[in-house]
């Protein structure tokens, strides 16, 4: 392992040294290569399908590829390949007392691990990204989804050619992996991007600095005065369209003012997909549900599962979400504008949202082309983490004989 890191290193700065037209034709290569060996792609995707199949619907969704996805897969590499540099960027200057000319420059930093669950479309996403900031990654994907990620590995490594050492996938054990994120000499960050058990481990055990893509427990607040329909078809979005995703909502608070109403409709839009409600005492009194408990408001179901609180107000509202959110991604629906100004302010989690999906947290839908992350910690990078957040910057010094 130790000289597999080593040899990355040093691919890294090979791939540090070309400009960014060359980098985006590496990318470019990359998406023509999975588009070019789609059906071997969608052989190895079978082969984990099947080996998945006692899985919930949900996460059987979350490892599958077919042409549609493996083609807007391509479609998002490339749109990473014209994104703006982030490399080089010169953040600020100016002219110290001492005569010296400082420039705080972006700069790439360096070789990143992501340890990832399920998702096979990570392997090549965090490939891309990390090209464009001329960082080298190496990768470790879950054991559900290994035939996929090794295809689309060795598809990745052959398109780059002689910079094909920059991207290294580990098939390695959990010990492994304790062992891997040990690994500082080599790594300059490691993110963990999965279930919560899988971030807690890595964040206990590593010495290499942590960017935690923890569990995505959302919430959408119904305001007193939403917009029933609005309300109805953004909650259904956030937890029916893919519920197996981190951005889905998970807890869905409805003002009592509107609870009589609003409940029954949502129920039975629920009822299309089959969604098991876990609701509060007073949300049993209007609605046929099972009860939630105070431990189901802190559940990543990940399925066709939600939790419904009828809250007395706004401030009741937000002392739930401070308790339990994981600080994903919260939404309110509401049509007093102060009182969506006011949330959008006070709640305090990655993405806050007023009258809009929670659905909306990705990387793609950002603008970024894809992220390697969505980063619940407040230090460095949060939010989707995309090629900017993959850089960190240092001075150069530019000076004329000066001594001190």
């Amino acid at each position: 392992m130790e000289e597999r890191l080593k040899k990355l290193k040093k691919a890294t700065k090979k791939l540090q040294i070309l400009n960014q037209n060359q980098r985006a034709d590496l990318i470019l290569n990359i998406a023509s290569a999975i588009e070019q060996n789609m059906a071997k792609i969608i052989k190895a995707n079978l082969i984990d399908l099947q080996n998945a199949k006692d899985l919930s619907p949900a996460l059987q969704d979350r490892l599958k590829l077919d042409e549609a996805r493996i083609k807007s897969l391509a479609d998002g590499i490339r749109d990473i390949a014209m994104l703006k540099d982030p490399i080089g960027k010169i953040h600020d200057g100016w002219s110290a007392k001492s005569g010296l000319k400082i420039e705080k420059i972006s700069v790439p930093l360096g070789v990143i691990a992501m340890i990832y669950e399920s998702r096979p479309n990570v392997t090549a996403e965090v490939a891309a990204l990390a090209i464009k900031s001329a960082n080298g990654c190496a990768l470790k994907g879950g054991k559900e989804a290994i035939n996929s990620n090794l295809a689309l590995a060795n598809i990745i490594k052959d398109s780059l050619g002689e910079y094909g050492g920059c991207i290294e996938y580990f098939d390695i054990s959990r010990d492994e992996v304790k062992n891997l994120i040990k690994m500082d000499r080599y790594l300059d960050l490691v993110v963990p991007r999965g279930g919560e058990g899988l971030v807690k481990f890595v964040s206990s055990n590593a010495s290499v600095p942590v960017l935690k893509h923890d569990k995505g427990v959302c919430h959408i607040y119904v305001h007193q005065d939403a917009n029933i329909q609005k309300a109805l078809n953004i909650c259904i979005n956030a937890k029916c369209s893919r519920p197996g995703v981190c951005n889905a909502a998970e807890s869905i608070l409805v003002d009592e003012m509107i609870a009589d109403e609003f409940l029954p409709l949502l129920k039975s839009e629920l009822d299309k997909f089959n969604v098991i409600i876990h609701g509060c005492d007073k949300s049993k009194q209007i609605i046929k549900c099972q009860s939630a408990d105070e431990l189901s408001y802190y559940n990543e179901y990940l399925d066709f599962e939600l939790n419904l609180k009828i809250v007395s107000g706004f401030d009741e509202a937000l002392s739930h979400i401070d308790e339990y959110s994981s600080g994903h991604s919260e939404a309110i629906i509401s049509d007093n504008y102060s009182v969506c100004e006011m949330f959008l302010s006070l709640v305090d989690s990655a993405c806050v949202y007023a009258n809009a999906s929670t659905r909306f947290s990705d990387g793609g839908e950002f603008g970024f082309g894809a992220e390697v992350g969505i980063s619940t910690c407040k230090m460095h990078a949060r939010g989707p983490v995309g090629v900017d957040e993959l850089t960190t910057y240092k001075y150069i010094i530019r000076g004329d004989g000066q001594t001190r």
